[in-house]
């Protein structure tokens, strides 16, 4: 058997999206769904996530990875990305990973595709468990961050200043802004604005928190993880959370592994669940 099998897919919302399908190499533990990161921070984590991808294989895992509408190789560029798109192609690769392995579901988000994989969990009609790669809890802050690139272009024709006004102008009128080689279109816009991380309903899912916390010191989770997590336990999830060392690999200049996050990812998919903490520990 291959490593792993690549192939064009046409979802329902139409187009085609490249896909990578790696089998599991032991007996079947799980399947999991890779919710890639957005625009750059996606083409910095391709190594990271296809290193973890044959990880999870070699610990018994069948792995997904989907190029959404407009982004990597798939069809449509960057501009005609819209959420709703982005959901219905998710759905779709978990149904595709379902009818070929009958094990338990895992959304695995990184960064701002955490957001989506939150929404789609939301969505889907069995529960699914959740992994999750130095999550974004806003989506507003994805688009406060494509205006600072926005800025950061403009400084040196002194515009910088005025770049966050326009950009919001261009998107309060209907007109896509062109960022860093990025077309931001406005209705995606909208829907990042109002994007929350937040716990779906659903007693006994597993919720695995993994956060890249820097090469020196003594990794620790991040002050607005730490505020998170509670509320997760609140609703239900069975939640284990780690801080690991190693790059902001999804943001670094050079493309650099964190092999430590991989390692965890392994570890907690393949430990046995934690206990649930009532609502009163959790707090």
């Amino acid at each position: 058997m291959p490593p792993f099998e690549a192939f064009f897919a046409e979802p329902p919302a139409g187009g085609r999206r490249l896909c990578i399908h790696t089998p599991p190499r032991a007996t079947l533990r799980g399947a999991v769904l890779h919710v890639h990161a957005f625009a750059e921070e996606m083409n910095k984590s391709r190594r990271m996530t296809a290193l973890a991808a044959r990880a999870l294989a070699d610990a018994g895992f069948a792995v997904l990875q989907i190029d959404l509408l407009g982004c990597g190789d798939s069809s449509g560029d960057f501009a005609d990305a819209h959420w709703d798109v982005w959901t219905s192609d998710l759905s779709w690769a978990c149904g595709w990973l379902r009818q070929r392995h009958d094990a338990p579901l895992w959304l695995w988000g990184h960064r701002a595709g955490a957001l989506l994989a939150g929404a789609v969990a939301k969505e889907l009609d069995a529960p699914c468990h959740l992994l999750l790669w130095n999550p974004v809890l806003q989506g507003k802050a994805v688009t406060q961050q494509f205006v600072r690139l926005k800025a950061a272009a403009d400084w040196a024709s002194g515009d910088g200043k005025a770049a966050g006004a326009w950009v919001k102008a261009e998107l309060a009128a209907g007109r896509t802004v062109e960022i860093a080689g990025y077309g931001l279109n406005p209705a995606l816009a909208q829907s990042l604005d109002a994007a929350t991380l937040a716990p779906p309903g659903g007693q006994g899912r597993r919720l695995v928190w993994l956060e890249v916390a820097g090469r020196e010191g003594e990794p620790a989770l991040s002050p607005a993880a730490s505020a998170q997590l509670p509320r997760w336990q609140a609703a239900g999830w069975q939640v284990q959370s780690q801080a690991v060392a190693g790059p902001a690999f999804w943001q670094t200049v050079e493309i650099e592994d964190a092999p430590a996050l991989v390692q965890a990812s392994v570890e907690a998919l393949t430990a046995p669940a934690p206990r649930l903490q009532s609502a009163e520990q959790a707090a």
